[in-house]
């Protein structure tokens, strides 16, 4: 599989750091502890377009790719579980609002990342399309509303996907997997 760009989630490293992994380009950024942490993994030939890149937090982490017409602004996060606090879920948002205050307005804006949502399979205006899954979650219904307060679209709910399957366990002390039609 070949991948220009690569959005990577719970990296657990320490601190903010670019380096070289073979031929491809790694920015990461992480927190004091071998937690969270995030990074996006550039092939040799997307990374000799990287302007420049910000480390925001250990949740949020963006680059900036000179392009024409339009530079392009990638922004990878990794968003709290619905175990999280309310307090930390706004703080990554505030982050998110941060990284995009590092790119221009004219830059093409991309957000990246575990969202750790599920969105439903409603069309929600011009947010989400038809071909999302299961039903929303409160981490879902704020990515809905943060999507249409900044003019953003959940792209892989407008693309029919393959079914998928769920997986079960033939029983408790049976590891085994059975596929469910």
């Amino acid at each position: 599989m070949k991948l220009n760009i690569l959005g990577l989630a719970e990296v657990r490293w320490t601190g903010a750091c670019s380096m070289k992994l073979g031929s491809k380009t790694l920015i990461y950024s992480g927190g004091h502890t071998h937690e969270r942490g995030v990074g996006i993994l550039f092939d040799v030939t997307t990374a000799k377009s990287l302007g420049s890149w910000c480390p925001i937090s250990d949740r949020v982490v963006v680059a900036k790719l000179v392009a024409k017409p339009l530079n392009l602004g990638i922004i990878q996060v990794y968003v709290p579980t619905s175990d999280s606090e309310d307090v930390e879920v706004e703080k990554l948002y505030e982050d998110i609002e941060k990284a995009k205050g590092y790119l221009k307005s004219q830059d093409i804006i991309i957000v990246i990342g575990d969202c750790n949502a599920t969105v439903g399979d409603e069309r929600a205006e011009d947010v989400v399309g038809p071909s999302g899954i299961g039903n929303v979650n409160e981490r879902g219904s704020r990515l809905i509303e943060w999507c249409q307060i900044n003019d953003f679209i959940i792209t892989n709910t407008w693309y029919e996907n393959h079914p998928r399957r769920q997986w079960t366990w033939k029983s408790p002390g049976d590891r085994s997997r059975s596929k469910k039609d």
